[in-house]
Formats: C-alpha cells, structure tokens, sequence
C-alpha cells in the first residue's frame, strides 16, 4: 500500500525507532514539550523557527523536510507573510533555490505578495545572494510583465546585472533583453544602467549601439545637472555625481571616433572632458572626477596621436602612463594596435612593461572596470602580441600568443576573437612546430563543441 510522508510522520516514526518520550525529545530539539504535543497532533501549525530545530534534533540535514514544509504548510494552506518571508530567506540561505522557487510561484497566486517578493529579492541582492535573488526577480517580472512599472523595469536591470559574465553570447541576450527597459527605470538608476550597458556593449564591439547610447545618456545626464542637481546629491543613487555620467559620455565618443579612425573628432570630445569650464564650485568628489578625466584626456592625447600615425608621440604615452599604474594595461594594449599598424619596435616597453602582460581585473581611480570590458581586451592584446612576433619572424612565439588568444575567446565564447585567430593560425600554420599544432588542433575540437551544429564523423 502507497502511503505519503508527513514531517509529523517522520517525526513519530523517529521517537518510535528511538524509544523516546516527547518530553525527551523537546528537551533534544529545545522546543516546548507542550508545543511539540500539539504540533504532533496537528493542533498548531509549525513555525520556520520549530522545523529546523526538530530537524537538528532528529540529526538531520539543515532543510531536509522543506519540501514536504512546502506541500502542508504552504500549498494547502493560507499562509501569510510572518512565515512564508522566513522560510524564503532560509532556503536562500541554505541554497535550497529549488524550494525557493516552487514556494514563490505559489505565492504569486495572491498579487498582493507580488511587493513582499519584490522588497525580498532587493534585500538579496544586497547581500550577493544572486541566485537566489535573480528567482524572485523573474516571479515579479512575470507577474508584471503586462504592466508598464518602474518594478517590472528594476527587476529587468538586476536580472542584466546578475546574468553578466564572461559568456558573450549570454551577455548579448542580456543586453537585447534589458535595452527596451532603460528609459522606464526610475532616474536615480538610470544613468549607472547606461553606464553599464555602454561598458558591455563596448565589450561586445556593437558600435552603433554604443554611440545611441552613449548620446541618451549626455542628453539625459546634462538634463539632470542643469536642473536637478542639488536634488540628485541628496539620494543613495546614482553611485556618482551626475557630473561623471555627462563627462563619460564624451569619453565613450572619443572612443568610437577612435575606433572610426576619427581623429580630428576624437580630439575634440577630448577637449569636452578635459577641465570644462562649466563646473561652478565643484564638490570634493567633483574636483576628484575632474582629476581623473583630465589625466584621461592627456593621455589619450598621445594615444590619438600616436594612432593617427605620430610615432613621435609613443615615447610620451609611455612616459606618462608609467608612473600611473592603473593606466598601464589599456596603454599597453593601445601601443600593440599602434606597433603593428606603423611597424614599430617595441621589445624594451613590452620588457618594462612585463608584469601587465598577464590578465587580471583592472580598476582606475574612480573604481573597478567593468570585467567584460578587461578580459575582451586582453584577448585583443595577445593576437596583437601574436601579430607582433610573426612580423618579427619569432614564427613560434607569435603563434603561441595567438594561440592563447584563441583560448580567451573560446572561454567568452567570442566569434569574432575565434575567426581572428583562426585565420592568423592558418596562415602561418607551416611555421609551427608539433606542440603549438597539437594544442591549436585541441583547441579546434572546443571550438567544435561550442557549436549548435557540432558533430563528429561517421567512420
């Protein structure tokens, strides 16, 4: 005969194989013998709180009766929010996401949860429970996605914000996802969203979405700091003054006209961040931004000029970027762009340099670089060390540095990085010795099993 466990069930059935009183086991477990009574005879509900201390009573698993919980206390009841916010937060604790999922989409069956789930998902977000937190985000955002909320928008940023990683595939259906959202965020999150969706998409080279972006978020950042100012110093976001966000975007353009070949136009977003005259009484946070946006500018004054064919000018770059440690990495992979295209020795500054030719986060003075942003450039960096080294005739150490890049761009799955180097390999593949072909044709069969369409032949 079929029978079906109850944790009250489970619960008998321990004090039996144990030959143990009530009494002895509220002592074991520390609950009220008068309350354990009536929980076993299904006179009182049990709290959170009760469960797990009969479950370390009985010396079980922290959660091991959550799912039964879920089907008695949950399903064929009426909870309210005193005990379903406490057994949420444990399973997210205990990383029981599956409880946690099944218990929120129950819950949405009552829309008046749908704000309690909202608040929930907001306090693990903060506390880096991302998994967890990305759950109820989704219960919310479905729940809501018929409706035009700055909720449903705000779910939609922290489900970009948690779905990011080294996968560029996974990071571009991010981005598609959440770009139809932006501009119904509340303001005080806006800007820092551009922020990120421009850094992301720098990432994933999509140049005319970075210039679309890059021109909203001047226009609404200006907006903002002609007429809002005072009121936007007074609140927790943005994460910086609305002075960053307009001196960003002139940034982010000097790049794509760089990008473009551009020069004459990349000079002059250079000349809009570089100690605008604009600022009135900046503040101390202020004066550190403009600091640093005006050692930006004068460094990418020599990185303009030595890109536009001024190799005059790398010997300055050099100098200035040396004593600015968190400015080194980017120069470095400037200055390998510049080297192959002008066919410039560069041996003694890669020499100098030796300990930035290894990936590692990134940061400047004003915090952490985006991580998409750094690892898809060092992956630019070794092809052109790879490049470098076959110009040199150094056949074998170019295409070991090609090879790591290969390997970079297999890692965040970068088609364009993949093509780049595979091409390069082919054309110098009759320069390579046996262990650089074995490890390119071991890298090959990854690429094989990154595709949809991978297969292997029929013999």
């Amino acid at each position: 005969m079929e029978t079906t466990a109850t944790i009250r069930g489970e619960i008998v059935r321990y004090l039996q194989n144990h030959r143990m009183t009530i009494n002895q086991f509220a002592r074991k477990s520390g609950i009220n013998s008068g309350t354990l009574s009536n929980i076993l005879n299904g006179n009182r509900p049990m709290s959170m709180h009760q469960l797990d201390r009969i479950t370390e009573g009985m010396g079980l698993e922290e959660g091991h009766f959550y799912n039964l919980y879920i089907t008695e206390s949950i399903f064929h009841t009426t909870p309210d929010w005193r005990r379903l916010r406490p057994f949420l937060k444990r399973c997210a604790e205990l990383d029981k996401l599956d409880c946690l999922h099944r218990t929120a989409r129950m819950t949405l069956e009552n829309i008046n949860y749908v704000p309690m789930l909202f608040e929930m998902a907001e306090e693990l977000f903060i506390e880096e429970k991302y998994k967890a937190a990305a759950l109820l985000y989704e219960c919310v955002a479905e729940c809501e996605k018929l409706q035009y909320s700055e909720r449903l928008a705000l779910c939609q940023y922290r489900l970009f914000l948690i779905r990011l990683g080294e996968n560029q595939e996974e990071n571009l259906q991010a981005a598609v996802y959440f770009e139809p959202y932006i501009d119904r965020l509340d303001e005080m999150y806006q800007l820092d969203a551009y922020v990120k969706l421009i850094n992301l998409n720098i990432s994933l080279q999509r140049m005319d979405k970075i210039e679309a972006l890059a021109k909203r978020m001047e226009h609404q950042a200006r907006i903002h700091y002609q007429q809002n100012r005072n009121t936007f110093e007074s609140l927790e976001f943005p994460n910086r003054p609305l002075l960053f966000y307009l001196l960003y975007s002139y940034l982010v353009q000097a790049y794509l006209c760089q990008e473009r070949g551009d020069y004459d136009n990349a000079f002059h977003y250079v000349s809009l961040y570089d100690k605008p005259d604009w600022v009135i009484n900046p503040s101390s946070e202020e004066s550190h931004i403009l600091g640093q946006f005006s050692e930006w500018a004068e460094a990418n004054r020599y990185m303009f000029s030595l890109m536009s064919g001024q190799p005059g000018a790398l010997h300055q770059y050099v100098d200035y970027v040396e004593s600015r440690e968190n400015e080194i990495f980017l120069a470095l992979c400037n200055i390998m762009v510049a080297a192959n295209r002008y066919q410039l020795h560069v041996d003694p500054i890669l020499d100098r340099f030796k300990e930035h030719l290894h990936y590692r986060s990134q940061q400047n003075e004003l915090g952490k670089i985006s991580d998409q942003v750094t690892i898809n450039r060092y992956t630019r960096l070794l092809a052109e060390l790879g490049i470098y080294y076959l110009n040199a005739k150094q056949q074998n150490r170019g295409l070991s540095y090609i090879l790591d890049s290969l390997e970079y761009s297999i890692r965040i799955k970068s088609d364009n990085g993949m093509l780049r180097c595979m091409g390069i390999f082919e054309q110098f593949r009759h320069a390579a010795n046996e262990d650089i072909l074995n490890r390119y044709n071991e890298l090959i069969r990854d690429v094989q099993k990154l595709s949809v369409y991978a297969w292997s032949p029929v013999v």
